[in-house]
C-alpha cells in the first residue's frame, strides 16, 4: 500500500539535498523514511482501536474464558486470545503461572504462548500495509494454526510433569474482573498505545534500517539461488538459522519484505519471521524458570517443525495463486 502524498513529500525532501531515488543510496534513504513514517502512523491508529477493544479482555477474563474449554476448541480459543492479548517475553512467566495454576490445560496455555509473539494487532497492521493481502491473511491463519496444533500435540503428550512443581502449588484467589467506564477504556487505550510504541519502536527502526539496506544495496536476484523458491532446502535452512535470533515481529516484517523483493521465496521469508519471533534464547531462559528442559526442547522441536511445514505450504499456495 502506497500513500502517494507521503511518497511525493519524501521525494521532494530528498531532492532538496540532491538525493535521487534512482541511486542505491537514495533508494535506501527513501525506503527507510517512508516505511518508518507509514508504519508509525498506521500503528498509532490501529493500536488505539485494538487496545480499546482489549480493555474488554483483561487477564482475569482471559483465564475465565480459557477455563471453560477443553480439547481442540480450547487450543483454538487459546490461540485467538493470544492474538488479542498483550505478550512479550517478560510477561510470559506470570501469564503461564496464572493460566496453569488456575486449571487451564497445559496444551491450551502453549497455544496461547506460541501464537502471541507471532500474531498481534501491531503485526496485523504491518502485514497488511507491507504485503499483498493474500500473504497477510495466510500469515495470520498459519500463525494461529501453528499455535493450535502445537498446543494440541503438547496436550496429547501429557507433559504436565515437566512443569516446575511450585506452579501447581500456587493458591488461586477468587477472580475479580475489574469494571471500567468508557473514560477508563479510552485512557487504557492511550496508555497501551504509548507503552507498545515505546517497547517496539526500536525494533521497527532497526528492521526498517536493515530492510532499506537490503532493498538498496543487495543485487537483484542475489538471494534466488540461495533462498529462492527453487531451492528445496531453503525453508529448513533459514528456519533453523533464525531460531537462535531474537527480534520482535515488527522488526522482522520490513526485513522479510526486502528479502522477498530480492528473490527469497515468500514461504521462506514467512518462516524466518515466525522462527525469529516465536523461538528466542531470552524467552527460553525465562520459561526455564517454570518448565523443565525436556519440555522446552519439545516445545522448540514442535514449533520449529510446524514453522518449516508452514513455509513449504506458503510457497506451494502462493505459487499457485
Amino acid at each position: 500500500m502506497i500513500i502517494k502524498p507521503l511518497d511525493d513529500a519524501i521525494i521532494w525532501f530528498l531532492n532538496l539535498f540532491n538525493i535521487s531515488i534512482e541511486t542505491k543510496f537514495g533508494l535506501s534513504v527513501h525506503f527507510f523514511i517512508y516505511d518508518t513514517i507509514q508504519i508509525t502512523l498506521l500503528l498509532v491508529i490501529m493500536i488505539l482501536l485494538i487496545s480499546y477493544l482489549r480493555s474488554y479482555f483483561p487477564p482475569e477474563r482471559t483465564k475465565l474464558i480459557l477455563e471453560k474449554f477443553k480439547g481442540i476448541m480450547g487450543n483454538f480459543f487459546g490461540s485467538i486470545l493470544g492474538v488479542i492479548s498483550p505478550f512479550c517475553s517478560c510477561s510470559s512467566i506470570p501469564i503461564f503461572i496464572g493460566l496453569v495454576s488456575s486449571g487451564v490445560p497445559l496444551g491450551i496455555t502453549f497455544s496461547f504462548l506460541i501464537t502471541s509473539p507471532i500474531v498481534n494487532e501491531a503485526a496485523i497492521v504491518m502485514l497488511f500495509s507491507t504485503f499483498d493481502y493474500k500473504i497477510a491473511v495466510l500469515y495470520i491463519f498459519f500463525g494461529i494454526m501453528v499455535g493450535i496444533i502445537g498446543g494440541f500435540i503438547i496436550d496429547k503428550l501429557k507433559l504436565e510433569k515437566y512443569v516446575e512443581g511450585f506452579v501447581y502449588e500456587i493458591k488461586n484467589k477468587n477472580i475479580i474482573i475489574p469494571s471500567m467506564t468508557q473514560i477508563d477504556r479510552l485512557n487504557f487505550a492511550k496508555q497501551e498505545t504509548l507503552d507498545i510504541l515505546k517497547r517496539v519502536y526500536k525494533w521497527i527502526v532497526a528492521g526498517v534500517f536493515v530492510g532499506s539496506a537490503i532493498h538498496g544495496w543487495v543485487p537483484d536476484n542475489y538471494l534466488v539461488d540461495i533462498a529462492g523458491p527453487n531451492n528445496p532446502f531453503a525453508v529448513i535452512i533459514v528456519t533453523i538459522l533464525a531460531v537462535p535470533l531474537y527480534s520482535n515481529v515488527l522488526g522482522t516484517i520490513p526485513i522479510a519484505n526486502a528479502l522477498i523483493d530480492k528473490g527469497m521465496g515468500v514461504g521462506t521469508a514467512m518462516s524466518f519471521m515466525m522462527a525469529t519471533t516465536a523461538l528466542s534464547l531470552p524467552e527460553m531462559m525465562i520459561l526455564r524458570k517454570v518448565i523443565k528442559p525436556k519440555l522446552i526442547w519439545i516445545f522448540i522441536a514442535i514449533t520449529t517443525s510446524g514453522i518449516i511445514i508452514i513455509g513449504y505450504l506458503f510457497n506451494f499456495i502462493i505459487g499457485g495463486i
